[in-house]
């Protein structure tokens, strides 16, 4: 075994007599059967490209590199590029990768290539297994790895462990269907609503690579779009990829597709499906079978031959980014395949995310959009509740429901379901001024600011202090916070509405689809149910309570999430209404009336723009117990151009609580510092932080170099 970049003291041919001895009688006392090292002889090689470059399985970023093999003459008809082996990391002996030793047990791993000699001048170890003689990897594939592994400071073995999914021997002994003829292109049906959609489609039809942030109208027609779009490119001969947020949307643009399409054109991957059924359908499109794909986020790695569209609903929901190192995000990879296999892509939404608009702003995509009309047409009456209504409401006092809302949802129940959205416990209120309600921000960096028990304010992101606030609006000198969570709502509606089923949807169990009859659907943001024919009427609660996370996308996300409900609400024309409970005149209130997020989003990005924030800038969170934090900033080489913010302390998780997503282990004090760079500088960043964290890996070992957690382009940087 060698190493393609560097070899070192690896051979235990190197290793001092005394080692030698002391290895061999540690094992000779554990009585431990160890196979003996065979030797390979010219004759025992293959006779045609005898080595094998192997990427092993091992997520370290100090072994993120290829190993050379010997490849013995009887497996060298299945060791071919792309296929999984076992290879013995060491060869049974010891190799010392950067100080530590590591044993020669059998390891995964995947050929790369093969090769007619190595670069490496001593013995190789020789190929202990090929465990399938399956490709599972291309060269497309690998090349998608390496760049996502790249962008964000992570090891390659850990991005293939996302994009290649366990084996399953019974999955792999069964044939897969012949691929079937190309389609017929499909009429434009709905897409006829939008300017462009009728010539986007034409565009995929004639072998074409349009790229389209598209906003799509309020109503149930996405899907059956969608599909249409999917449609249109496999008639032209080439694949489709569809990535959604979750198992419901799936299911939905699933049966959409089998509408258009026809039995046995595309393929559904999803966790839901199980191992053996995810793998067989993953090796259908692997094997050219099946040119079409629509699944939730590892999907985003499907290798669909001759790849024409790469398509994402709904980029801003959080199940978008991948918990799992590198945790890459859906859109970025999406947006990488786009570039490196020159295929068409397709972000669509019913909102918008400012990363969309950016795309927009930029030339790099072109908007899909209804006119002023259309969208009239087709969205519900949006009417809003603020502080100044609240007041003077006695019912809204009473019992948290204004006047406006009662009334909307006994006219809706007139007609039929009505669906009550109630923000999720848990979301941590932030200040903003008493008078005007604009939040408060830090000057330096325009962070939220805090004030945790009861103490002086302070900067959630950057640290600083801030003696001297007052509100740059209005100039007001008071503060106030925000009001959070919902307060037994499915109770007071039952109790208010005793003859009316009342409904929940949430984290214990989400519901899919509603009935179209009288009823009242509570739900929490991002579980709310289709219903049959669209809802009557809709209530969005409590909308202080997402507008108050202390987070830079606050506002974009409450936009996302009361115009995802207010999509499934019937048309204005048909008597649809909904009702927000939050202040009027703020910013992401005034784009639900008008229903223009397309608008509010080109608006945030030109405020990050001036604040050099995300999407402008690059970005990594950088976390860890402070001593740990403050050695590893200090030892990393970070460009020129980059900027520390912090470190400020993260929230203490409790004893015997679980530990949250990337967050610090139960009891430890932990930091975080943000890094950022201007546009250019991302990749230089991701490589500084990478090499940094090698470099502590490799001197410290893996348990205190967790210690520090990278995270680049982090979705959530409150």
């Amino acid at each position: 075994m060698s190493s393609r970049d560097e070899q070192g003291p690896s051979d235990a041919a190197d290793a001092a007599p005394e080692q030698l001895a002391l290895i061999r009688e540690t094992v000779r006392k554990a009585k431990v059967p160890r196979a003996k090292p065979r030797t390979w002889r010219g004759a025992d090689l293959a006779k045609e490209l005898p080595v094998a470059r192997v990427l092993v399985d091992k997520g370290v970023l100090h072994l993120d590199r290829y190993f050379d093999y010997a490849v013995p003459e009887e497996l060298a008809a299945d060791a071919q590029p792309g296929v999984r082996v076992r290879v013995r990391f060491g060869a049974g002996r010891h190799s010392v990768h950067g100080g530590r030793r590591e044993g020669g047990g059998l390891i995964s791993g995947f050929v790369i290539e093969r090769l007619p000699e190595s670069d490496y001048a001593g013995p190789l170890a020789a190929l202990a297994q090929v465990v399938s003689p399956e490709r599972v990897l291309s060269p497309e594939l690998l090349a998608l790895a390496r760049a996502v592994a790249d962008r964000y400071a992570g090891s390659l073995a850990d991005v293939l462990q996302l994009a290649v999914p366990p084996r399953n021997g019974r999955a792999e002994s069964k044939a897969s269907p012949e691929p079937l003829p190309p389609p017929r292109a499909p009429e434009p049906g709905s897409w006829g609503r939008y300017a462009r959609g009728a010539a986007f489609l034409k565009a995929l039809a004639d072998g074409e690579a349009p790229r389209a942030v598209w906003n799509a109208l309020p109503g149930r027609q996405w899907a059956d779009e969608l599909a249409r779009a999917v449609a249109a490119t496999l008639s032209s001969g080439r694949g489709a990829l569809v990535v959604v947020p979750d198992g419901r949307i799936a299911a939905r643009v699933d049966a959409a597709l089998t509408e258009v399409l026809g039995e046995g054109r595309h393929a559904l991957l999803t966790a839901d499906a199980g191992p053996e059924k995810r793998y067989r359908e993953w090796l259908a499109v692997r094997r050219g079978s099946v040119r079409a794909v629509v699944g939730t986020r590892a999907a985003m790695f499907a290798p669909v031959l001759d790849l024409g569209l790469v398509a994402i609903w709904d980029d801003g929901d959080g199940s978008h980014s991948e918990p799992h190192a590198p945790q890459p995000h859906a859109r970025d990879v999406l947006l990488l395949r786009a570039a490196h296999e020159k295929c068409a892509f397709l972000l669509g939404s019913w909102s918008c995310t400012v990363e969309a608009a950016q795309l927009v702003e930029s030339g790099w995509a072109l908007p899909l959009a209804g006119d002023r009309e259309q969208v009239r047409a087709a969205a519900p009456l949006v009417r809003t509740v603020g502080d100044g209504d609240l007041a003077r409401d006695e019912a809204a006092r009473a019992a948290r429901l204004p006047t406006l809302a009662w009334t909307a949802v006994r006219e809706g129940l007139r007609h039929g379901p009505v669906l009550v959205q109630v923000p999720r416990r848990g979301y941590v209120p932030r200040l903003a001024c008493e008078r005007c309600r604009e939040p408060a921000r830090c000057r330096h960096c325009a962070g939220p600011l805090e004030a945790r028990d009861a103490g002086p304010l302070h900067c959630g992101w950057c640290g600083r202090d801030e003696t001297e606030w007052h509100c740059g609006a209005c100039g007001g000198f008071r503060l106030r916070a925000q009001v959070v969570g919902a307060r037994r709502t499915a109770e007071e509606l039952g109790r208010a509405f005793p003859a009316v089923p009342v409904r929940t949807s949430g984290r214990d169990q989400i519901l899919d689809t509603v009935p179209d009859a009288p009823s009242l659907v509570v739900c929490t943001p991002g579980a709310e149910p289709v219903a049959d024919g669209g809802y009557a009427a809709a209530l969005l609660l409590d909308g202080w309570a997402m507008l108050g996370r202390p987070d830079l996308r606050a506002g974009e996300e409450a936009l996302r999430r009361w115009i995802g409900a207010g999509a499934l609400v019937r048309p204005q024309g048909e008597g649809g209404t909904v009702v927000v409970v939050a202040e009027p005149t703020l910013r992401p209130v005034q784009a639900l009336v008008r229903w223009d997020p397309t608008g509010h989003a080109v608006r945030e990005l030109s405020e990050r723009a001036e604040l050099g924030f995300p999407p402008v800038s690059r970005m990594a969170a950088v976390s860890g117990r402070p001593t740990a934090l403050t050695e590893f900033l200090a030892a990393a080489e970070l460009p020129g151009d980059a900027e520390v913010l912090g470190p400020v302390p993260l929230p203490v998780t409790e004893l015997g609580r679980p530990r949250r997503p990337g967050g610090p282990p139960p009891g430890e004090l932990w930091e975080r510092a943000l890094v950022r760079v201007p546009p250019g500088s991302g990749a230089a960043l991701a490589a500084a932080l990478k090499s940094a964290q090698a470099a502590r890996l490799a001197k410290s070992g893996r348990s205190e170099a967790e210690t520090v957690r990278i995270r680049v382009d982090p979705p959530d940087i409150g």
